[in-house]
């Protein structure tokens, strides 16, 4: 079944899922359809497909394109009421857009760098690698995009939906950042052409000293870079329809800028431009200062000293005694720096050459004599501004196969979207690969190794290298490199915002709420200063090699989360997933995923450290916030497939002793509101797991479940909201049963799934109860059952969670072997807080025939294997006589119970009855005064205190003794001629002895653990048991009543 009632993302939930016939006959005449008469009565809720579908038709996404915001800007945009169909096709909507974004500036700026560096052979690898990766990362993608609508938020969108808001907000961020580092790598890249190739004088900053003139070039990256950043993003601000108006002009330029490439590489077949490199032995010199590659020329008929040679020697004098040695030992040569096509310089530009920093560039081949060099003529040859290595070049490389999200954050404004985005995006990769691929060759091929490892063109006349091969000039490509660059930061700039805004409208990152708001129009003020102010730390480092590998980490974490989703939502094989595009397998997916992780390591290891602890601490505090969005994702599915597993896994068989700790069942008991009677119990259960195991809160209302439904949901989320406040994990179970006694029993024998069951019960002992059938039939159920049983007394005076002991003793009284709970339960509550620096003191009790020295001995050697440290004490319990108060309390116990049956009680009135003590006098008083009175005169309620009693005796329960009044006499005449049974004798005997005993040693303890005594055999002696347990805890301030389950829990073996 199908039901939209919203579209969007949100579920339908029906108020209530039977339609009232009073509603049905009001609304009938709104849904009455002759063929339809069978489901006329639920129309309202579930519509006819006919309606469903016209809904659908009508769907739109607001999408994070260009569309509608330059629609809003305009003047007519308030003024239209329907939205456009999307009309972009593959070519404008994926294809273009993508290779506007993956070709950039490291294609004009590095490529040719790095290609001299690496050699052509690792050089391919390089750009095989990289282009590898998106492409695996598009196949994946378009998997995930063509599953469905892909609305605002593009990568962001698909990656949160697929894995969870955690993984979502994570990636999101990081993507986020990555995107906002990408705009300041392209303003650098811009201001370096602007400074170097286009306008050297505009530099601010000049160096004094020559061999450091590194920093004054970033001082000027730094300040034009600030004010290339601020005037784009006031463009940005102004808005966003001015970017989009000049992406096509930027993307001819880059396109201009290209194709000169390949026409400079193909006419450097025939006529090879001529860029002429000077060279001092093998040594590259700086072609700059001087015109002439030669140390003396001929004016005339006079030999005369060249510029060059006032560079190594003193200006104006011949003698070679004051010039420099290398330069007198070694001859100027000069060669050509762009030998063209069919030279074969490919063979020499074939392997790598890696340098250090500040190593001179060399040409192997050329003669040189090794002469002692002066460290002040080292800044007439081109050197190595950064040590160079692989993996560093690839870190830098693999900004320039990014973009590949281009045409899936457009998935709005396309007509076919679910085919464009798979056909543009992949065909885009594919186009530049093919031209990273060639450019290497072509690069390898045309151009000298020295001209290559020159970064910046110095020893050919601070021509851009890449520029010297293109054809008809070199300003195409200085120029179209500028723009190019431009336009990349202008969309980056444009992007990141809107990004940023997606993720905080999605309300998962609570401190991002700020930035989903911005102008009427919805452009994001916010998001974009935030943007500027991160793009600026980018601008700040000035160096494009170093803030190259920054986003490399950030764009690799994305697309790395992009293959996990498609394998995950793969493998899971979940309804849901039904992607268009068929294309697609996992171990493709796991592929890229790899690569993406071996990128990340190889380009730089410290980098891709700290971009995964930047998206683990957002990962762990979306979860720790708790952010409640139910999208369908996969993580979730993964999650109930392991839990599936773990399930099966564990019904091999019941745990090992060493692996056993409680799996609690507390019982709650809510008041009439429906709100937590006992709160504390809550706490004690998170005190005891410390968020480690199973624990089941359940709750039963009494009731029919047709009508208390909506009362049980009230009561789970009441309960759920205390679980939380009290910090426990767990799941929560309210029942509705005609009867709490059954309800329990349900609860008992239902909760849990598997072996995922508990194994302890956690029930609440009320300081005004003596005695309940539920709660000894409880007893019962759990003995059968065979769980362990806990039962905190005066729970109401337990620590809470911020409360701390900083001394005292949790005092155990092992009484009879139960498994060893009482050992474990102690250990446990010490690794909490509240419990940890309490002591623990363990007590058992020795007869007259038992050896106590030896049993201390024992035990205290048993404790030692057990690995638990704990003072021992062994209590020597001596015969005596029965005192007349023993005999008392016994005799009045049985005079109640007595009582009890000759009042015939129904089983209900008796499951209601609550009898403490000043209740059994109030009753006994009523029962008196039917006995001696003729008529029962109108009943008064005794003065007794409110927390002492439940239940009072009223005017119909006093008429009802009334009519029994004939066979009074003779009742009261037994009940008061009743002798004690000698065995309740014997147990209120040692119930009242134990107790003087624990509340002697242990009445200042923190906590006492005694053993629970089973019920009895016979259900008559009920109403005796719980006396006795309230005998054997009185004066105690807390006491937790502990059954074992049958089972040993503790082992003392490894």
């Amino acid at each position: 079944m199908f039901l939209f009632h919203k579209i969007g993302h949100g579920n339908h939930k029906e108020d209530s899922p039977f339609l009232s016939s009073a509603d049905a006959v009001g609304k009938r005449t709104d849904y009455y359809d002759r063929n339809l008469a069978l489901f006329e009565e639920e129309l309202d809720i579930r519509p006819k497909v006919s309606s469903l579908l016209s809904r659908l038709v009508n769907y739109t996404s607001i999408t994070q394109g260009a569309k509608e915001h330059e629609e809003e800007e305009s003047a007519d945009a308030s003024r239209q009421k329907t939205p456009k169909s999307p009309n972009m096709g593959t070519l404008m909507g994926v294809y273009l857009p993508c290779l506007q974004n993956i070709f950039g500036v490291i294609l004009f700026l590095r490529l040719t760098w790095i290609v001299g560096m690496a050699g052509i052979i690792q050089s391919l690898l390089i750009v095989i690698m990289c282009c590898s990766c998106t492409m695996l990362t598009a196949i994946s993608m378009s998997a995930i995009a063509t599953n469905g609508v892909v609305p605002a938020g593009g990568a962001y969108f698909m990656i949160s939906r697929s894995l969870g808001p955690e993984f979502g907000g994570a990636v999101g961020l990081c993507f986020y950042l990555g995107t906002t580092f990408a705009s300041a790598m392209y303003i650098l890249g811009a201001i370096e052409i602007f400074l170097k190739y286009l306008v050297p004088q505009a530099a601010i900053f000049h160096a004094t000293d020559p061999l450091r003139s590194d920093s004054a070039l970033l001082n000027n990256m730094r300040v034009y870079g600030s004010l290339c950043l601020s005037l784009m993003a006031v463009v940005v601000f102004v808005g966003v329809k001015y970017v989009n108006k000049l992406a096509s002009l930027f993307l001819a330029c880059v396109i201009i800028s290209i194709v000169s490439i390949y026409a400079g590489a193909i006419k450097s077949i025939t006529h090879p431009p001529d860029f002429p490199i000077c060279m001092l032995g093998n040594r590259t010199l700086k072609l700059d200062g001087f015109d002439v590659c030669a140390k003396t020329v001929m004016s005339g008929n006079i030999t005369e000293l060249s510029q060059l040679w006032n560079r190594f020697c003193l200006p104006g004098n011949m003698s070679s005694t004051h010039c420099d040695d290398y330069f007198l030992h070694n001859n100027v040569t000069e060669i050509q720096g762009i030998p063209g096509l069919a030279s074969g310089i490919i063979s020499d530009n074939m392997w790598g050459n890696y340098l250090q920093k500040g190593e001179i560039l060399e040409k192997a081949g050329l003669q040189s004599v090794d002469a002692h060099s002066a460290i002040e003529y080292f800044v007439q040859y081109v050197s190595v501004d950064i040590t160079t290595s692989f993996t560093l070049l690839v870190g830098i490389f693999f900004p320039s196969a990014t973009g590949i999200m281009a045409g899936s954050n457009r998935s709005g404004d396309l007509r076919d979207a679910q085919k464009s985005i798979p056909v543009g995006t992949i065909l885009a990769i594919t186009t530049t690969t093919i031209v990273y691929l060639s450019s290497v060759v072509l690069f390898g091929s045309c151009i000298e190794g020295v001209v290559l490892r020159d970064k910046f063109g110095d020893a050919v006349k601070k021509n851009l290298v890449v520029g010297t091969l293109s054809w008809p000039s070199p300003w195409v490509i200085v120029i179209g490199s500028f723009f190019s660059t431009i336009g990349a930061g202008l969309q980056s700039l444009t992007g990141a915002p809107r990004l940023l805004q997606a993720i905080a409208k999605d309300n998962i990152i609570p401190f991002l709420r700020v930035f989903g708001h911005g102008k009427s129009n919805g452009e994001p003020t916010w998001a974009l200063l935030l943007t500027g102010l991160i793009a600026e730390l980018g601008i700040l480092i000035a160096s494009l090699d170093m803030v190259a590998p920054i986003l490399s980490m950030f764009f690799l974490m994305c697309y790395l989360f992009v293959n996990l989703a498609c394998a995950v939502q793969t493998l899971l094989r979940t309804p849901n997933w039904r992607p268009r595009f068929k294309y697609y397998h996992w171990a493709l997916s796991f592929l890229g995923m790899s690569m993406c992780l071996a990128l990340m390591f190889i380009s730089s290891w410290y980098y891709a450290i700290v971009a995964m602890g930047i998206a683990g601490m957002i990962y762990k505090y979306i979860e720790y916030q708790g952010a409640e969005k139910e999208w369908g994702d996969g993580i979730r599915g993964l999650s109930l497939s392991a839990a599936r597993y773990a399930l099966l896994r564990l019904e091999a068989g019941p745990p090992h002793t060493k692996n056993w700790r409680p799996q609690l069942l507390v019982l709650l008991k809510l008041d009439e509101d429906l709100h937590v009677k006992y709160p504390r119990m809550l706490t004690f259960a998170s005190q005891l797991k410390a968020g480690k195991g199973l624990t089941i809160v359940g709750s039963v209302i009494q009731g029919n479940f047709l009508d208390s439904f909506g009362e049980m949901q009230a009561a789970e989320q009441a309960i759920k909201n205390m679980m939380e406040i009290e910090r426990v994990k767990g799941f929560c179970q309210v029942v509705v049963a005609a009867k709490v006694r059954e309800g329990i029993v349900h609860l008992i024998q239902s909760c849990g799934l598997g072996g995922m069951k508990h194994n302890t019960v956690v029930m609440g002992w009320s300081p005004i109860v003596l005695l309940t059938l539920q709660r000894v039939n409880t007893v019962r159920c759990t003995t059968a059952a065979h769980l362990a049983l806990m039962v905190p007394k005066n729970v109401s005076f337990y620590p809470s969670n911020h409360e701390r002991f900083t001394d005292g003793n949790i005092d155990v009284w092992w009484i009879v072997h139960d498994g060893g709970m009482l050992m474990l339960l102690p250990f446990l509550l010490k690794q909490h807080k509240v419990w940890r620096k309490c002591k623990m003191r363990i007590f058992t009790v020795a007869q007259m025939d038992d050896n106590s020295i030896q049993m201390k001995k024992d035990l205290a050697t048993f404790l030692y294997q057990l690995r638990i440290e704990a003072e021992v004490e062994v209590v020597e319990m001596h015969d005596s006589d029965i005192s007349a108060y023993t005999y008392e309390r016994t005799l009045m116990m049985e005079q109640r119970s007595q009582m009890l049956r000759q009042m015939r009680l129904s089983s209900a009135e008796k499951q209601r009855e609550v009898c403490s003590k000043s209740q059994f006098h109030l009753s006994f008083y009523c029962f008196l005064m039917t006995i001696r009175r003729k008529e029962v005169t109108v009943f008064e309620e005794v003065d007794v205190p409110l927390d002492k009693v439940q239940m009072t005796w009223t005017r119909e329960k006093c008429e009802a003794e009334r009519k029994n009044r004939s066979n009074a006499p003779e009742n009261f005449r037994e009940l008061m001629s009743l002798k004690p049974d000698q065995s309740n004798v014997r147990r209120m005997h040692t119930a009242v002895k134990l107790n003087e005993v624990i509340v002697n040693k242990s009445h200042d303890a923190r906590l006492v653990l005694l053993n629970m005594p089973g019920p009895p055999r016979n259900a008559d002696g009920n109403e005796n048991y719980m006396e006795f347990l309230e005998v054997l805890t009185e004066g105690l301030e807390r006491v937790l009543l502990v059954r074992g389950g049958g089972r040993e829990v503790i082992t003392i073996y490894s």
